[in-house]
């Protein structure tokens, strides 16, 4: 999943100045109703100011821009973004730069969203992450925050993106999941062809192997038949992966692979989803992923 970023300031004088352009805007282009454009400026909130759960509409287009105020509006509106976690960046005495922010919020802000979401195949289509961070100057004055949120690539959301209470079984299995699937493309190798990079391989696949053992072991404590079926399913696959990572040549490599992937297919996943009262609609790009 690719992550977009938006930077802030804590310059005072800046957000009245956003304020000012927001009114005067709102005002010259809704002409059937003024109220709109005054709506709009009462809802504008200082960038620092969101937090877990709002939901709101940038005042500027761009996706990569400094802000200052943002609107914030009820979910039920239709809306460009949702605030689903933050965290502080306490290990930076110093300003690491805007990349090194950028490295630490694409690591953290997935798992921020996957505790307010866990289970992304409920997520609308189109839904990604991306992040407001500190700039140099707001850092100076103190800023260590990172706000990370869900927005589309398109269109607007409708409605809160919170999941409601999941049981033990349902995290258990999201948790599992997730981490294969994690362990699968966070370790790709840059090189696309196996013959020039086979350790890079052979290591993704031993990071997939674990990432499974650990999931299988989870599934054992939930006796429902298909998740049963499921367990049974990766435990086998598991073992294609084992082989992957102990491939001596790029044939060996293959065999084992080309059934290891197969056996991850998440199409296989969904009657025990549905079992366990998840999403079963394969997200589109997963689709596309295993369709060939």
């Amino acid at each position: 999943m690719s992550l977009g970023a938006t930077s802030r300031s804590l310059r005072g004088i800046s957000v009245v100045v956003a304020l000012l352009a927001v009114g005067a805007a709102g005002c010259a282009d809704v002409v059937d109703s003024a109220t709109d454009g005054a709506k709009k400026v009462v809802r504008q909130r200082s960038v620092f100011s969101l937090a877990p759960g709002d939901c709101y509409n940038p005042n500027s287009k761009a996706t990569e821009t400094e802000e200052f105020a943002i609107e914030v509006v009820p979910c039920k509106e239709p809306h460009e973004g949702q605030v689903v976690g933050e965290f502080t960046i306490d290990d930076e005495k110093t300003f690491p730069g805007d990349d090194a922010v950028a490295v630490i919020a694409d690591k953290r802000c997935p798992v921020e969203a996957q505790k307010f979401a866990p289970d992304t195949w409920a997520l609308p289509q189109g839904a990604d992450v991306f992040y407001y961070h500190p700039t140099k100057e707001s850092w100076a004055t103190g800023d260590r925050s990172v706000s990370c949120a869900y927005t589309k690539e398109s269109g607007k959301l409708t409605g809160s993106l919170k999941s409601a209470p999941l049981n033990a079984e349902q995290l258990a299995y999201l948790k599992g999941s997730t981490a294969v699937y994690d362990a699968l493309w966070m370790n790709q190798p840059e090189a696309e062809q196996v013959e020039d990079d086979l350790p890079g391989y052979k290591a993704q696949a031993k990071a997939v192997a674990t990432a499974l053992d650990a999931h299988v072991r989870a599934l054992q404590g939930i006796e429902q038949p298909e998740t049963g079926k499921l367990r049974a399913q990766l435990e086998k696959t598991a073992g294609e992966w084992k082989k992957a990572s102990s491939a001596g040549d790029t044939d060996t490599f293959y065999i084992a692979y080309d059934a290891a992937f197969t056996g991850i297919d998440p199409n296989k996943t969904v009657a025990a989803r549905k079992e366990l009262k998840l999403a079963t609609t394969v997200p589109a790009d997963e689709a596309e992923v295993w369709a060939g």
